[in-house]
């Protein structure tokens, strides 16, 4: 097993390159029978990057990975590769098929992996293999449906291969705190992956951000961001009310949802055609929820 208080050459330059960037947890969109139309995914993820990502995580959770194909994963890290901007894809917690993605975005021209946690008791051992099979950096994932506990944290932080952590603990601000103080100490990076908690976890010491709200609307999560690696404070300040406005109407129950409440805001901002704002995986949502996200989207 690969243990070592430092990370790798590759860790440590995917580490660097990240800080203070923001990277977008793109959306897969498809039609509704779930095709995929290589055409719009282009146009969608162009958008993003022109709007101010400096990376795109595809396959994650947002876009939904573990549900889609080799195939369809093969042309989704194919066009996200082809922006130019660094790709860090998702993977699977299911072992063999994790080291299977996990190899095809190696060849494929990824930047990084992001890892799911696994569902088996051998985090590390999962990392280990996923980074021995693809040669890639990683970013270990601690979400709220599977955290970490503290001394499996340790371990992840101290593995060669991991660059950073990203945390999206959702609603436990003193676990969020912990996390990205252990993920500081151990020289690697800090990802805020806290949609609700965005403008407080920068405060608590996260570097770099991985969202789902960067799905769409890029610029009023950019914004906030920006502005916090400025040290522009009275800017910080009125950009995180906006984001904040923006993430209670769509990281809210059922939190599943989120995925098709960021797919109405693409298509509404002209990202995607409205006949590719479907998520098939996601859960019934009120008659109302679109009407009431846009609401707030139009009001800024």
């Amino acid at each position: 097993m690969a243990s070592d208080p430092t990370p790798d050459a590759p860790a440590a330059a995917l580490r660097d390159r990240l800080r203070w960037r923001l990277v977008a947890a793109a959306a897969t969109p498809t039609d509704r029978s779930g095709r995929l139309d290589p055409a719009v995914l282009t146009g969608y993820l162009r958008s993003l990057v022109d709007d101010g990502a400096h990376a795109l995580a595809v396959l994650a959770h947002t876009g939904r990975g573990p549900f889609l194909d080799p195939a369809v994963r093969r042309e989704v890290i194919r066009r996200a590769v082809a922006t130019g901007v660094p790709v860090i894809v998702g993977t699977t917690d299911d072992g063999p098929a994790a080291v299977r993605a996990a190899e095809q975005a190696a060849d494929l021209g990824a930047a990084g992996l992001l890892v799911f946690a696994p569902a088996g008791t051998d985090p590390l051992g999962h990392h280990d293999a996923l980074w021995r099979a693809a040669g890639l950096p990683l970013l270990a994932f601690d979400l709220y449906t599977r955290p970490y506990p503290r001394a499996v944290r340790a371990e992840l932080l101290d593995h060669p291969g991991v660059a950073g952590l990203k945390v999206a603990l959702l609603h436990d601000a003193i676990a969020c705190q912990e996390a990205i103080a252990a993920t500081n100490a151990a020289g690697r990076l800090a990802v805020t992956g806290e949609d609700r908690m965005f403008g407080p976890s920068l405060l608590w010491g996260a570097q770099a951000a991985l969202v789902g709200l960067a799905a769409a609307a890029v610029p009023v999560t950019a914004e906030v961001l920006d502005a916090y690696a400025r040290g522009d404070h009275a800017r910080f300040v009125p950009a995180s009310v906006r984001l904040d406005r923006l993430a209670a109407v769509t990281f809210t129950e059922p939190m599943e949802g989120y995925v098709q409440r960021m797919l109405w805001i693409a298509a509404a901002e002209g990202r995607i055609p409205d006949g590719h704002a479907h998520d098939r995986h996601g859960p019934p949502l009120p008659p109302d929820d679109r009407e009431r996200v846009l609401t707030v989207l139009r009001a800024g």
